[in-house]
């Protein structure tokens, strides 16, 4: 067979240059160069006013989430019943207190209750804890409702776990 030659000769090669070694040398220049950027850069301090002047106001934290309603002792008390249910509830958890049942009421709507602590007060995660058993009296349906508050110190209660029991 017969070979034919092309019409346009190769580029003589320039010596030393190799495709491989070109590329290699490509590689390293985009890995070392990346960002035109340096990482780090180090300033001397501003003067204070000058950071006071520029630092933007501060905007309160807000999430844009809505707020969790918080737990209750049922979805039949109202603001009112809870307010006063959460007053009774304080009173009751209080660990400077006697350890007896506060008790609750609304005229409006009928509904009553009591809070009768039944541990003494312990610390969890450096909250002071202390379980309960709330009792919720309407005029159509009563129940028990078993729980544990919780507070950081100087703090306000929250129902930590909440557990219906059996209707009285």
């Amino acid at each position: 067979m017969r070979r034919r030659g092309c019409k346009y000769p190769a580029s003589p090669p320039v010596p030393g240059l190799r495709p491989h070694r070109v590329a290699l040398c490509l590689g390293l220049l985009a890995l070392l160069g990346g960002c035109s950027q340096p990482l780090l850069v180090f300033r001397g301090e501003a003067p204070a006013e000058v950071v006071a002047e520029a630092a933007p106001p501060e905007e309160p934290i807000v999430t844009g989430s809505i707020s969790k309603r918080p737990a209750r002792f049922g979805s039949d008390l109202g603001e009112e019943d809870w307010r006063r249910a959460n007053a009774a509830l304080g009173v009751a958890l209080d660990p400077q207190g006697n350890g007896r049942p506060v008790k609750w009421d609304n005229p409006e709507t009928g509904l009553r209750g009591s809070i009768n602590p039944t541990s003494l007060p312990y610390v969890s995660n450096d909250l002071i804890c202390r379980d309960f058993l709330a009792s919720v009296i309407g005029p159509e349906t009563s129940r028990f409702v078993r729980g544990t508050g919780c507070k950081p110190s100087g703090g306000a209660w929250e129902l930590r776990k909440l557990r219906a029991s059996k209707s009285a």
